[in-house]
C-alpha cells in the first residue's frame, strides 16, 4: 500500500502534465510564422499535429514542416512513457525501502492502520449524510418557495394538473393549475399494475427455483431472469408503446371497449415484467439463506414440500421478500421512461386502467425541460412532487421496518 501510492501519485501528475509539456516543446520548435500565429490558429495546429500522430490523416497529403513535428511530438511522447515507467518504478522501490526501514519490533502497526480505516469510514458515513441532508434541505427549500405561491391544500387536493404558464411576465398566458391529485391518482395505477405483475411471478419463480427446480436448470434460468435487469429502460418504453399498447388497444376494440393509444395497463405490464428480476432475484437469494435444518426439522414432523415453503420458509424469508418488494415498488415510483413512451403526458384522474395517466417522476421531467424562469411556480412545482415523492418512500420504507420487525418477532 504504502509502495503503491506514491507510485500513483507519481503517476497521475506525470500523465497530468505530460500532454502540455510536450506540446509546448513541439510548439517552441516550430518555425517562427507558425509560432506568430493568433491562439485559435495555434489549437488548430496542435490538432493536426495530433491527428498525424494518431494515423488520422494520410502522410501524402502532409506538409513536411507539420511531418516533422508530428515525428517531434512522438520521439518526446515515447521517451515520455520510458522516463515515466522508471520513474514510478523507482518511486515505487524508494518507498519500500522507506517503509521497511521504519519496521521496528515495538511499532504497532495495526493500531495504526485501524485509526486511519475508522477516519476512513468516519468521514465517507458523513459525505453520504450531509450529501443526502443537502438534497432533502435544498428540495424543501424550493418547495417552500413554491408553496408561497400556491397552497398546499390546493397543490394535495386540487384536482385539474395544469401547469403551463407564460414563460416572461410580458407575455400573456395561463396562470397555471397545480392540483397534484390526478398525478399522484396515476402513479399509484401504474405502479399497483406493475406490482400486480412484478410481485407474484417473481416470488414464484423464485420459490420454483430455489426448492424445486434442478441444478442444471437453476444454473441456465436465473442469469436469464436477472438479464432482464439490465436491459434499458428505453428499450422497454419501446416495446410497450409498439407492441403492448397497439395490442391492448387491438384487444379492447374487439371487445367494444374504449381504450386509448397510451394506456395505464400498458406501462404499468412492461414496467412489471421489468421489475420481475428484482423480486425474484431478491427472495431467491434469502430463500436459499433459509437454513437446511429448519426443511428437514419440518419434513420430519410429517409436513409435506408445499406446507414446508408456506409455514416455513416464506416466514423466515419475509424479511428479505418485503425488502424486495419494498424495492420493486420504488423503482415503480421512479420509472420515467416507460410511463412516457406508454402512458403519455396527460395527467387525467381516473382509475380506468385502459386510459391515459401521468406520473411524478414524468411530471417533474417535463416541468424542468424548456425555456421557463427557475423562479416561475411551474419550475418549483418539479420540487414539490419531489418533496412528496420523498416523504411517499420515507413512509413506504418505514411500513417495511415495522412489518419486517413484526415477522421476524414472530418467528423468533
Amino acid at each position: 500500500l504504502w509502495c503503491g501510492i506514491p507510485a500513483m501519485v507519481v503517476l497521475a501528475a506525470w500523465l497530468a502534465c505530460e500532454t502540455k509539456i510536450i506540446t509546448h516543446l513541439v510548439v517552441s520548435d516550430l518555425p517562427e510564422a507558425v509560432r506568430s500565429l493568433p491562439a485559435d490558429r495555434m489549437t488548430l495546429v496542435v490538432n493536426d499535429i495530433r491527428n498525424i500522430v494518431a494515423g488520422n490523416v494520410g502522410t501524402a497529403t502532409v506538409d513536411p514542416a507539420m511531418q516533422s513535428a508530428a515525428d517531434h511530438y512522438q520521439r518526446l511522447k515515447s521517451t515520455s512513457h520510458a522516463a515515466l515507467a522508471v520513474t514510478a518504478l523507482c518511486v515505487g522501490i524508494a518507498s519500500m525501502l522507506l517503509v521497511r526501514s521504519r519496521i521496528v519490533p515495538g511499532l504497532r502497526a495495526r493500531n495504526r492502520v485501524e485509526s486511519i480505516i475508522t477516519i476512513v469510514l468516519i468521514a465517507c458515513s458523513t459525505l453520504a449524510i450531509f450529501t443526502t441532508l443537502g438534497i432533502v434541505l435544498s428540495v424543501l427549500y424550493e418547495s417552500i418557495l413554491f408553496f408561497r405561491v400556491v397552497p398546499v391544500t390546493e397543490f394535495l387536493f386540487g384536482l385539474d394538473w395544469s401547469p403551463q404558464m407564460a414563460i416572461r411576465k410580458d407575455q400573456v398566458g395561463a396562470s397555471g393549475a397545480f392540483g397534484a391529485v390526478p398525478v399522484f391518482v396515476g402513479t399509484a395505477l401504474i405502479s399497483a399494475i406493475a406490482m400486480a405483475v412484478a410481485v407474484p411471478i417473481g416470488l414464484m419463480s423464485a420459490i420454483y427455483l430455489s426448492e424445486y427446480a434442478g441444478k442444471r436448470f437453476r444454473a441456465v434460468a436465473k442469469p436469464l431472469i436477472e438479464v432482464l435487469a439490465g436491459i434499458p429502460t428505453v428499450v422497454y418504453g419501446f416495446f410497450a408503446a409498439l407492441i403492448v399498447a397497439p395490442r391492448i388497444r387491438g384487444f379492447g376494440q374487439f371487445f367494444g371497449l374504449d381504450v386509448a393509444s397510451e394506456s395505464a395497463l400498458a406501462a404499468g405490464l412492461v414496467m412489471g415484467i421489468m421489475i420481475i428480476p428484482f423480486v425474484s432475484s431478491l427472495a431467491d437469494d434469502f430463500i436459499n439463506a433459509v437454513p437446511q435444518s429448519l426443511r428437514d426439522g419440518a419434513y420430519s414432523l410429517g409436513a409435506t414440500q408445499s406446507e414446508t415453503i408456506r409455514q416455513v420458509i416464506i416466514p423466515a424469508a419475509i424479511p428479505g421478500i418485503i425488502g424486495g418488494v419494498l424495492l420493486a415498488v420504488s423503482r415503480a415510483i421512479g420509472e420515467t421512461m416507460i410511463v412516457v413512451m406508454a402512458a403519455g403526458l396527460s395527467a387525467n384522474l381516473t382509475v380506468n386502467p385502459l386510459q391515459a395517466v401521468t406520473t411524478v417522476t414524468v411530471q417533474i421531467v417535463t416541468l424542468l425541460v424548456g425555456d421557463q424562469e427557475f423562479d416561475s411556480p411551474k419550475t418549483l412545482a418539479a420540487f414539490a412532487l419531489g418533496l412528496v415523492l420523498f416523504v411517499i418512500t420515507l413512509c413506504l420504507n418505514v411500513i417495511a421496518l415495522y412489518v419486517v420487525r413484526k415477522y421476524r418477532e414472530q418467528y423468533e
